[in-house]
């Protein structure tokens, strides 16, 4: 499809969606499972494409690893190939070589990787070349960057003759996934202790143990059906696999969404969604949450709430610059996106939508998954046409089908 046409529904919003698993739980069940020498049992893994790349690369004997534009991949499986000693080369899109990944060479340098960059330093592509211990199991790594650069080192740490010892410096971002790895780990035997005070942690030497594990829902994916609620005239709708107690630091979206409208209610099945009263203001800090942002913009600019959004500096490293995205694509709804200062708060600011768009928004999606899902719900109250569709199959290749169960919505192509 090159692009779907999108229509507000006709009535009551009704819908119970069996939602994609978790690619972010999948990725990291899978690393450790390859650490097991596959001896795991891992069940509901993630049908998402960056999930599907890393069965596939962690299985194969070719010696280039095309991750595709997965940046977790990227940075998971170099972590995985340098220090288990494989020569691979990685590499990925154009836009996947632009995405820097030298904190985590740098860090696999230190612990005794040969890694050899093979065209711009500090950037993919890169070739793994072997691995010789150095003695050295202290490393310093920013934690203000990426997480995944952390994760990556995390699961590898037990495989290291005396463990591994990170040390964070800077602001901590996206710590619930660092959690979220530090959880897995521990289920599959191996005890990390961190001490958030100091910027620790500590993960010791020691054997994963094999184990059968399931993969929850993806709570990425429930927060686009949070927007729809929210932004629809009548609407419940219930989630299939998601726990209250989650592991996942995207559940914070159920806490977020309260003040916009969206009641959650968990059950043994899922979580149900209901409308409630919203506010007219929120402010929210994204730095635990960053996949969230694009979300909520676009339901705050839809619904005339005031946004001001803080820890969104990760969005210009992603699959796109994201704040630019929805700087663009706002102005097309009839709000703006504003850099309100200079220590990078941003303000989203709701406009009466003029009374001749009456047409369809075309929004682009530059190549990004969540740039289409986040501007889907949008369609609850004007017309949509959501260019390149196909994206969602990074992260939720079911998004459409599942979108297209709402009462009263269609979707077709358009060339």
């Amino acid at each position: 499809m090159n692009a779907v046409y999108v229509t507000p529904p006709n009535g009551p919003v009704r819908a119970t969606i069996p939602l994609a698993s978790s690619k972010s739980e999948s990725n990291r069940a899978l690393i450790i499972d390859a650490l097991t020498d596959f001896r795991c049992e891992l069940h509901n893994l993630s049908t998402a494409r960056d999930t599907q790349t890393m069965i596939r690369l962690l299985r194969s004997d070719d010696p280039v690893a095309d991750v595709i534009d997965a940046g977790t991949t990227m940075r998971f499986l170099t972590a995985y190939f340098a220090v288990t000693g494989r020569h691979k080369t990685l590499t990925g899109t154009p836009r996947m070589c632009e995405r820097p990944i030298g904190i985590l060479v740098d860090a696999l340098h230190l612990l005794g990787a040969d890694i050899e960059y093979l065209q711009n330093e500090g950037y993919p592509p890169l070739v793994t070349k072997g691995f010789g211990y150095s003695g050295t199991n202290h490393v310093l790594v920013r934690g203000d960057v990426s997480s995944q650069y952390i994760s990556a080192l995390l699961m590898v740490g037990p495989v290291l003759p005396h463990g591994i010892v990170l040390e964070l410096t800077g602001d901590i971002g996206s710590r619930p996934y660092i959690e979220m790895t530090l959880q897995q780990m521990a289920y599959f035997g191996v005890e990390a202790q961190a001490d958030w005070n100091n910027k620790t942690i500590t993960v010791p030497a020691k054997a994963y143990e094999p184990k059968k594990y399931s993969v929850e829902s993806d709570w990425s994916g429930a927060s686009y059906w949070y927007s729809v609620v929210a932004l629809a005239e009548d609407a419940e709708v219930e989630l299939l696999g998601l726990k209250e107690r989650s592991l996942q630091g995207d559940s914070a979206i159920a806490h977020i969404m309260r003040p916009l409208g969206v009641d959650s209610t968990f059950t043994d099945s899922g979580v149900r969604l209901t409308k409630i009263p919203a506010q007219e203001s929120l402010a929210v800090d994204f730095t635990d949450c960053p996949d969230l942002a694009q979300t909520v913009a676009v339901c705050c600019a839809m619904n005339g709430i005031s946004l001001t959004l803080t820890g969104i500096e990760s969005l210009k490293i992603k699959e796109t610059d994201r704040v630019a995205a929805l700087q663009a694509e706002l102005q097309k709804l009839g709000a703006v996106l504003i850099e309100a200062e200079a220590n990078h708060r941003y303000e989203v600011h709701p406009m009466v939508i003029p009374a001749s768009a009456t047409g369809a928004a075309r929004i682009h999606t530059y190549d990004d998954h969540r740039m289409a899902m986040a501007f889907a719900p949008a369609a609850m109250k004007r017309g949509l046409i959501i260019e390149d569709p196909n994206v969602v199959a990074k992260s939720y290749p079911s998004f459409w089908d599942d979108f297209g169960r709402v009462a009263g919505v269609r979707l077709s192509t358009e060339i």
